[in-house]
């Protein structure tokens, strides 16, 4: 008999309606029927269902370790919680997609993970989602991190108009920095350098780079799909004061001015400016290669790991498995490291949310009459220490080793992130645990078990930088979303589209002025006052 039941058959699609009835009246909260809830759970205990439960969950096929019905994760979680979850599976390049319909239909499971903030608004005026924040005072592991962490202003920032979030976010104890960029430190040696620490020495340092070695591009990069420049963007952004790449694509195309107390248009600040003179520059003199903005991943990773360039963005898993890998095949005397994100005029600082991706629950489950239940098996699972430790590492002397000072090693025929090299098990292939549908989250030490000490030389590093403020809620009502839908789409195309062309130098930066003009006739100034008026409403309302 198995462990788990689930659907062998994935989803039909086509017959999904994608209409969903909108709730017309504002429902008050109730208490969650109490059906097989644990009497006296609270922090520190683990979950155990007084009756075995069933919960359907969402659930994607991650290529890198696809679901298997034999995993430990399955019979060790029934054991422990007596709940077995259902899944519904989904191909991991479909995820979001289908994701999405499921959840407008209605017809997604109770509880759907990999919820990225923001990708939530479009559902919540259907009435589909519950609104978590009225039930997180039954979920005490929850609440317990959110106060010890003073996580608030945090979770402030998944607020909606009606001053309740939606989604459950993933909590980590300190903002966790991983992108940077890795560096072959054989070249370094070569040209008698060290590693960059702020960005004018990285130019210098491609500089020196391409008059070594004149007929290649040092620096030829990653991540540019669907975003050009997303990673290196993002860096560099954050390190003049401002959204670039991911962080412009992925969020709304306005900053906080804190000095001015309000949000201002992104791509138009003087320091979006700086980004793009930078940029344009190392592709200008021959520093950056001009593909780096519209290539696979394959085709980056090939090129550093075959010696035609010298730097890449990175995070500590492609450092690990793309870059060291491929260069030890092909010049096995090459060394590489990932420096310390480079320092630009914000000084020694970062950004960042110590909140993740998280988990929403469809509002048909507050119905259910093991509700109750259902929220304290999430609140273990996802959010207790225990149960975070499970999820990330399994069963410990099966799957990994715990000493006296409470450092986790894998077991010795476990491997986990190149950890234990040539093991012959695989934590997540052959176990399911450490799968990032389940594994978020958690204190420092329970993040840090899994890197090496060359990867703490690095947390050290950016720990110690100072965290910027974090933008205040502006969350506008349905009308309002849908007019800023139309103004924004328009908006941040222009902005990425010309800022291709500047760095590529399709178009000359004397023109920033007409560009300018051309997004201020694309509606932005009504568009950062429907923000602006936002936030004020919120203050107004929620404080």
């Amino acid at each position: 008999m198995r462990q788990v039941t689930r659907r062998h058959a994935l989803l039909t699609f086509g017959a999904l309606t994608l209409a969903a009835a909108c709730s017309t009246a504002e429902e008050k909260p109730t208490a969650a029927a109490k059906g097989a809830a644990m009497e006296g759970y609270g922090v520190g205990k683990t979950f155990k269902a007084p009756q075995q439960l069933t919960f359907p969950i969402l659930h994607n096929i991650h290529p890198a370790y696809p679901v298997k019905d034999d995993w430990l994760f399955w019979s060790e979680l029934a054991k422990r919680t007596n709940v077995k979850l259902q899944t519904t599976l989904i191909p991991f390049s479909d995820y979001d997609q289908k994701k999405g319909l499921l959840i407008s239909a209605g017809q997604a499971p109770l509880i759907v993970p990999k919820m990225y903030p923001g990708q939530e608004v479009p559902y919540i005026a259907s009435g589909v989602l519950l609104p978590v924040s009225d039930y997180v005072e039954q979920m005490p592991h929850f609440m317990d991190k959110v106060t010890k962490w003073q996580l608030q202003g945090d979770l402030d920032t998944l607020r909606q108009n009606d001053g309740k979030y939606y989604v459950l976010p993933g909590l980590h104890e300190k903002v966790w920095s991983d992108y940077s960029f890795a560096v072959r430190t054989d070249i370094l040696q070569e040209l008698g350098l060290q590693a960059p620490k702020t960005w004018d020495d990285f130019h210098a340092m491609l500089k020196a780079m391409k008059e070594k070695y004149p007929d290649e591009y040092p620096f030829s990069d990653r991540w540019g799909i669907p975003t050009p420049g997303g990673a290196f963007l993002q860096q560099l952004g954050n390190a003049y004061g401002t959204n670039a790449g991911w962080n412009f694509a992925n969020g709304r195309p306005v900053f906080w001015d804190d000095a001015a107390q309000k949000f201002i248009f992104t791509g138009t600040m003087p320091q979006y400016k700086q980004v793009v003179e930078y940029a344009a520059a190392l592709v200008k003199e021959g520093l950056m290669d001009p593909e780096s903005f519209t290539q696979k991943d394959d085709a980056a990773n090939a090129k550093f790991t075959s010696g035609k360039s010298f730097v890449i963005s990175s995070n500590a898993q492609s450092l690990v498995n793309d870059y060291r890998k491929g260069l030890a095949e092909n010049n096995p005397k090459a060394t590489v490291v990932k420096i310390p994100v480079p320092v630009g005029p914000m000084g020694e600082t970062r950004t960042g949310l110590r909140t993740e991706n998280g988990i929403v629950l469809m509002a048909k489950a507050k119905d259910d009459p093991n509700f109750a239940a259902l929220l304290q098996f999430v609140d273990w699972l996802f959010y207790s220490d225990e149960g975070q430790l499970f999820a990330k590492w399994g069963v410990e002397g099966v799957t990994y080793t715990k000493d006296a000072s409470g450092k986790i090693t894998p077991a010795k025929d476990v491997d986990m992130v190149g950890l234990n090299p040539g093991a012959p098990k695989h934590l997540q292939k052959d176990f399911g645990f450490g799968n990032g549908v389940f594994a978020y989250g958690g204190t420092t030490a329970l993040l840090q078990s899994t890197f090496s000490e060359e990867e703490l030389e690095f947390q050290n590093v950016m720990n110690a930088r100072q965290n910027r403020p974090l933008p205040p809620p502006a969350p506008l009502d349905e009308l309002e979303q849908e007019q800023a839908t139309l103004w924004e789409t328009p908006l941040k195309d222009h902005v990425q589209q010309n800022t291709l062309n500047f760095i590529l130098g399709k178009r000359d930066l004397a023109e920033w002025d007409a560009y300018a003009k051309e997004l201020e006739g694309k509606n932005l100034a009504a568009y950062v006052d429907l923000i602006n008026k936002a936030h004020v409403r919120f203050k107004e309302k929620h404080g």
